[in-house]
């Protein structure tokens, strides 16, 4: 769409032509009050405070949309009596209990009350009783709820499970008095708010969704609530420590709120997650898995003194994951140049691996999509990640794309679930094969690539997949014959001519194409696809964790590349960790570990944990500042939200000759050959912009080089007669520290459908064994996840518990295995 220019209040503003008022207003930082509008989301009309003047019209700012020449006025005579009279209603039988609700001192209905000094009350109504319901994790307080449908719109828009709607309220009927004395948009919005309240879409007792709790984030008052954090505190009480998502690559923008625990203690204690709701959504583990901090009681100097003496003396290798700080990372790489230890990280190097492999084919270091260029996209791809619980907010933004540009998607993966799938109609879910994302990617490049611009030997090896058969159909075609028709009164004959339809035998060229059948998907998915393709002009493609360590890694990688450059897709490569970018950029990774391993956060010979289980105590991420390397290629901040009384990583490397007072002192010397700029940590900005611009941290420096052409032809994938399981976690978890935060804590289990028990004749709780060829066993109870669909089940990495480790030896993240029931004696 093409730019135009609009006046609002006398300033002009450039908009791009079709973008909603309110939102053009807000980035230029022209204030227009509303209640029920979320940025991204589509309006409601419910509050009606966002009225306009536009070219002498009323007009709702939220739902009018920018034309050329268009001169907008926000405040009027009208309109700001207007505005008050709609806030009078909502005060209207408003519970007066500010003193103790949850939202008090962040509420927008006090602060809309209070800018437009409504100090009387003019109308009046009977009361509803409204009983307080219980919805999981949140809290729902109908008494306190306007109705304003935010929760709604954000569920249905951004998260993509229309999990809440509006149901009959049963409120007293308005005296039709009231309509000749209040204004029209206040009788309007007072008529809505008596008849609806907000209830489950299922009709169930509960919230069958994935309780991400964006619900809560977005309510302006104290209707709904996390259920722990309610009554607990006040919010003017908390200090809000700006960081960054700790469990997931997506690393957004979150704030700790913090106080101290108790009058009788003053530690300090993490008491919720806040967000910037309009600009980044955020998953329940960020939301609620807060508190997985390590807590000591001092420095244990013994255990200090031990992993000095061995790094100086006996350690040749250092095994980490990547649930670390970037600083952290350089400080390791700075001991493997120092002492020439191995790095052993298999996460990041098989990400790191995979990238290199792709850099090969793009001529480019990194992808070029992020989160926005995915919310953005009229036609999103996934392939090779469960993404609903491995990258949630990529699935928010696929779900928003398709939902708010009018956009469709193809989801690919061998386990069904049905929340994706219910995303939109214009979503085709594929369930293919095991192992056929090589293909998945051929078939990527053949329906999407320029086949003008890409690689002579990549055409014609497409082509080989082509047959062409003729086919006869029939089909109805309209034919015009004559016939001589007698008029009944005068006796006179007429010719006259008819349209009939008859069907006819025509035969048509019809293009089979084998990858289709090499990925398992129906004979008409092409069809299908093209269909979706209409009108649409943006694209974005997600891949995922499936495909770093799958046995076609590279080639795949490879093909990725091609995509990138030969198609129009903005290609997003999930990292599988929070920080695997940053480790993968920093860090020189070795394959095999060596004879004496320093754990860090992964056991070794010797363990520092941030869990508390190893050796020697290190900080957790929420006890710790530094930057992550975030899936948006971005270097974001994270800062301490709670204190930490032992060692960290950089004492132990300045005992062995590193010198550097505070870890952060690592932010500037961060690899600039890798994209990274010298950039000290004090200076590096951490929020959203008015317009939605994300203004964290900066963005990495991508580097460009010549490319070659050469990928692979398909290499066939066995899949094995037998079970199959797959290596993920549940909604909420991701690994052990989200298990660890109390409202997360849960023990593992062999997840499986309600498909899978029926077919093996099981019920939910029941005991089984999961054997492997090798002889590797594990009997672990199966959980029925109503989430998932099909006969894959998938087995937890969350619960340190669960030794999933011998039935993934390869990283791949499907295995064959025997499932039994076991038997009781």
């Amino acid at each position: 769409m093409s730019d135009v220019l609009i006046t609002i209040d006398g300033k002009q503003c450039t908009a791009t032509e079709g973008e909603y008022i309110l939102g053009v207003a807000r980035r230029n930082d022209i204030f227009i009050p509303a209640l029920c509008y979320v940025t991204n989301c589509s309006p409601t009309l419910a509050c009606r405070l966002c009225l306009v003047d536009i070219d002498g019209k009323r007009a709702y700012s939220c739902n009018a949309r920018a034309k050329e020449g268009m001169n907008v006025i926000t405040k009027t005579e009208e309109i700001e009596k207007e505005r008050r009279a709609i806030m009078e209603i909502y005060d209207i039988n408003h519970p007066l209990e500010c003193g103790v609700c949850d939202q008090s001192g962040e509420c927008e209905l006090q602060n809309y009350t209070l800018h437009m000094a409504v100090d009387s009350q003019h109308h009046c109504i009977a009361d509803t009783h409204r009983p307080t319901k219980q919805w999981g994790k949140i809290h729902y307080d109908a008494s306190l709820c306007i109705v304003c449908e935010r929760c709604v719109t954000v569920c249905k828009d951004m998260i993509g499970e229309s999990a809440l709607k509006t149901v009959p309220r049963g409120g007293a009927e308005l005296d039709k008095a009231w309509k000749d004395k209040t204004e029209k948009d206040a009788y309007a919005m007072w008529n809505k708010l008596q008849k609806s309240i907000i209830g489950i879409a299922s009709g169930a007792e509960t919230l069958d969704c994935t309780q991400c709790g964006e619900c809560t984030a977005v309510c302006p008052v104290g209707a709904l609530v996390s259920s722990d954090f309610q009554y607990t505190s006040n919010a003017w009480e908390l200090q809000k420590i700006p960081a960054s998502n700790p469990h997931s690559s997506d690393c957004s923008l979150l704030y700790y709120d913090v106080k101290h625990t108790s009058t009788s203690n003053p530690e300090p204690k993490i008491y919720r997650v806040n967000s910037d709701h309009n600009y980044a959504p955020l998953h329940a583990a960020a939301r609620y898995g807060f508190d997985f901090q390590n807590e000591v009681t001092c420095k244990d100097e013994s255990a200090f003194a031990r992993v000095v003496e061995l790094l100086q003396t006996k350690v040749d290798t250092i095994v980490f994951d990547s649930y670390i700080t970037n600083e952290e990372a350089l400080i390791l790489q700075k001991l493997k140049e120092k002492f020439g230890f191995k790095l052993v990280n298999e996460d990041a190097k098989a990400y790191q691996t995979f990238l290199k492999h792709f850099a090969s084919t793009a001529g480019s270091s990194l992808y070029s999509g992020d989160l926005k260029s995915i919310s953005q996209s009229n036609f999103v791809v996934s392939f090779g990640t469960a993404i609903k619980t491995d990258s949630p907010n990529a699935g928010y933004a696929m779900n928003n794309a398709i939902g708010m540009n009018k956009g469709a998607g193809l989801y690919f993966h061998p386990v069904a679930d049905p929340i994706v799938a219910a995303y939109s109609k214009n979503l085709l879910s594929v369930t293919h094969k095991i192992g056929a994302e090589e293909a998945i990617a051929y078939l990527l490049l053949d329906l999407f690539g320029d086949k003008e611009a890409m690689p002579k030997s990549v055409v014609e090896y497409l082509a080989t997949f082509h047959t062409v058969e003729k086919k006869t159909i029939q089909e109805s075609v309209k034919e015009e014959i004559k016939e001589m028709v007698k008029d009944e009164e005068s006796g006179e004959e007429k010719e006259v001519t008819k349209t009939i339809t008859k069907m006819v035998d025509t035969e048509i060229e019809v293009d089979t194409n084998a990858l289709i059948e090499l990925i398992g998907a129906e004979a008409d998915l092409v069809e299908k696809i093209t269909k979706l393709l209409d009108k649409k002009d943006s694209f974005s493609l997600i891949a995922g964790e499936d495909l770093f360590n799958h046995p076609r890694a590279e080639n795949i990688a490879k093909l990725l590349g091609l995509i990138e450059r030969f198609t129009a897709f903005k290609l997003v490569v999930i990292p599988s960790r929070t920080n695997t970018l940053g480790v993968s950029l920093i860090c020189d990774l070795d394959e095999q570990k060596g004879n004496f391993t320093l754990g860090y956060n992964v056991k070794g010979d010797f363990t520092l944990s941030s869990l508390g289980k190893g050796d020697l105590d290190m900080p957790a991420l929420n006890q710790q500042e530094g930057t992550f390397t975030s899936m948006n290629k971005r270097v974001v901040p994270t800062n301490v939200a709670l204190p930490f009384k032992g060692y960290c990583l950089n004492d132990i490397a300045n005992a062995v000759g590193l010198e550097a007072e505070w870890t952060i002192d690592y932010t500037p010397y961060l690899p600039s050959e890798k994209g990274f700029k010298k950039e000290k940590f004090d200076n590096l900005p951490n929020r959203f912009e008015n317009d939605g611009t994300e203004n964290r941290g900066y963005a990495l420096e991508l580097q460009t080089f010549t490319c070659n052409d050469e990928v692979e032809s398909i290499s066939s994938f066995t899949c094995k007669e037998s079970d199959v399981i797959y290596q993920a976690n549940p909604v909420h978890q991701f690994s052990a520290l989200t298990n660890k935060a109390h409202q997360l804590n849960e023990a593992g289990a062999l997840y499986v459908s309600s498909a899978f028990l029926e077919s093996k004749g099981l019920n939910d709780a029941a005991v089984v064994t999961v054997e492997n060829e090798a002889g590797a066993k594990l009997v672990i109870a199966i959980k029925e996840e109503k989430m998932i669909d099909g006969l894959i089940a998938y087995l937890p990495t969350f619960d340190t518990k669960i030794d999933t480790a011998p039935f993934f030896k390869e990283g791949y993240r499907f295995a064959h295995v025997v499932i039994k029931g076991v038997e009781h004696v």
